[in-house]
This record gives structure tokens, sequence and C-alpha cells, in this order.
């Protein structure tokens, strides 16, 4: 009988940065049911934001629960990849049935209320602070459990949320991570009220790294990093209506972090290429993306507040053959190359 050569490969380490956009995650739901069903890579690390937070945790809980069930490595990758994939579908099949990430918020679906949104704050309209998408996610994700992780237990989680009073985004990670942490990091300032974690308040994490890149470079020994990007860089229409405006400045907005650190890891890259640097101090990253944000471009900013079963199950097909596109394009560079230009970045 030949050797089992598949399962005698070693595993390629993986860091994950995982974008927000609202129901726009269901996109990188896709992308990571088909890197988990691919079963090549150890996830060392994922960061998320807002809706990249809520899929960090859900991947994070299935090899959580995997290694308590197995004590072998090997074992407890396969059980966690496949525990991983069923958490991801639970947690987004019941955004579907909840039909927004954003249920419970009056302003939504209600014109007279949408009209007075730039006078009426969440502390008038939704003063019960009622979000069932928190039920949704303590009851899926074992926060206890991802408090946890260590090494070969599963990835390591770093979820961002913006500080109201000093406006620097903070990171939440090891006995700090909590669904509090996720609901923060997916807080918008108009529609939910600040969350309130240690005596501080969050906002959403998306004005101050979305995600951040930095905890995967510090706090994690892997030098790749796959970015799956869902808010569009480049917009090749000039908006000119007061929504598409406010939308597209949320695009920039939202981007803006992320962009900054992108140009800091070109340019530290080219640093250590010219000999200037301690190879020994600084970190060669290699970047990889996906860019699911020229994918969603055409369906406009407003879809990231629907949900609806459909719509999610298709963004999630969309997702999935865009993983499986870049698997088999770049799966071979991962621990070789980077995949991406960084030079190219606007």
């Amino acid at each position: 009988m030949p050797e089992d050569t598949t399962r005698a490969a070693p595993l390629a380490p993986l860091n994950l940065a995982l974008q927000g956009g609202g129901s726009h995650g269901a996109l990188t739901w896709g992308v990571l049911d088909a890197l988990l069903e691919d079963g090549r890579f150890a996830f060392e690390g994922i960061s998320g934001t807002s809706a990249g937070a809520m899929n960090a945790v859900a991947v994070a809980h299935g090899f959580a629960q995997a290694a308590l069930q197995h004590q072998d490595t090997r074992d407890a990758h396969a059980a966690g990849c496949a525990l991983a994939r069923q958490t991801l579908a639970r947690l987004w099949e019941g955004v579907g049935t909840l039909g927004s990430l954003l249920w419970g918020v009056p302003l939504q679906g209600n014109p007279v209320l949408g009209l007075m949104a730039q006078w009426l704050s969440p502390y008038q309209t939704n003063p019960l602070d009622i979000n069932p998408l928190r039920r949704l996610l303590e009851r899926e994700v074992d926060f206890d459990a991802l408090c946890h992780v260590r090494g070969a237990r599963g990835p390591r989680v770093f979820v961002c949320a913006t500080n109201v009073r000093t406006g620097r985004g903070e990171i939440f990670s090891g006995p700090r991570l909590s669904a509090d942490a996720v609901m923060a990091s997916a807080c918008l300032p108009l529609l939910f009220k600040a969350v309130q974690i240690d005596g501080e308040h969050y906002w959403d994490g998306g004005y101050s790294g979305n995600p951040a890149l930095h905890p995967l470079i510090y706090h994690t020994e892997c030098a790749d990093i796959l970015l799956v990007q869902i808010n569009p860089i480049e917009h090749h229409t000039l908006p000119e209506t007061a929504q598409d405006i406010m939308e597209r400045t949320n695009e920039v907005t939202f981007n803006a972090s992320l962009l900054a650190e992108m140009r800091a890891i070109e340019f530290v890259r080219r640093l250590l290429a010219e000999g200037r640097l301690d190879p020994r101090r600084y970190k060669d990253v290699r970047l990889h993306r996906i860019d699911g944000g020229a994918l969603l471009q055409g369906f406009g900013a407003a879809s990231k507040a629907r949900a609806d079963l459909a719509f999610v199950r298709q963004l999630f097909a969309l997702g999935r053959a865009e993983g499986e596109r870049w698997l088999r394009a770049h799966a071979a560079d991962v621990g070789l190359r980077p995949t991406i230009n960084l030079a190219d970045i606007p």
C-alpha cells in the first residue's frame, strides 16, 4: 500500500488577518471553509475586526474543542478544521436566521427614523441595547476555552476595538478575549451603545485597525500573513449622491490603518533586503491577500446590513470559490515568498 504522503506532510504555519464589513463577513466564512477543508495550514494567530472577529473566534473555538478531545497533534488539527467549519456554519446560518447583523436596531427599515438618524443616537433609539447577535455568539463560542489556547491547541486570537476616550485601537487577546470584546469590535457608534469593558468604552475596531496586523508580527513566530479583505481599496466611479459619498468615506476610513501597516511592512522588507536592519530583530513578513473587496463592490456598502439566509449563502459561495482559487494559485508560496506586491499598494 502506498504511503499516505498527504498526511505525512508537515503543516505550513500561516497567520490570518480578517477584515470587518458587516454581513460581507460571510464571504470570509467561505474563504475560511476552503482553507479549513484543504487542511494544509497550521494557523498560529488570527487577527480580526468586527465580522472578522466573529470569524476568528469561531475558527479558534473549533480548534480549542478539538484539543480537548485529541492528544495527538495531527488528529487534533484534522478535528479542529472540521469543528471550525461546523462552528462557522452554525454562526452564519444563525445570522441569516436573525436576518441582519443589525437586528433589533429601530432605525433599520423605518424610513422616518432613517431620515432622523443624524439627530438620534442609539441611546435614544435603542435604549435597552438590544442585540440578539450577542446571544448567538455566546451560544456558539466557548470564550473560556479560547482564553487558554496556547501553541498546538489552536490559533491565538487578536480582536481590535477602538477606545472611545483615547481614540486608540486596543487588542483583546488571551484572558481579555470575550463576547464583550467581539461586540465592541463590531460596535458601530451610530447604531449601538459603546461597549464597556474594565471601565472603558469601546466602538468599532475598524477605525483603528481593520484588521490590526501588528499583533501577528510581534506576538507570533509565523512570518506569513493571509489578509482576507472585504472593503474595496479602489473605487472606479465617482460617488455623487450623499449616500454614495458617505459609503465611500467609510471605506476609505476603514482601510486607512490597514494600508498604513502594509506600507510599514514593505518599508521593513526593503530595509532588510538592503541589509540595513538586523534580521534577528525584525521579521521579514510575507503577506498574501484575498481581495474580496473587488468581488463585493457590486453589492454596494448598504448590503453590509443585509443578512437574510439566501444572501449569506450567496456570499459564502463567492468566498469559497475565491478561497479555492487562492489555494490553487498560491498555497505552495506560503513559507517561501509573499504573493502581493506591497509597493503597488496605494
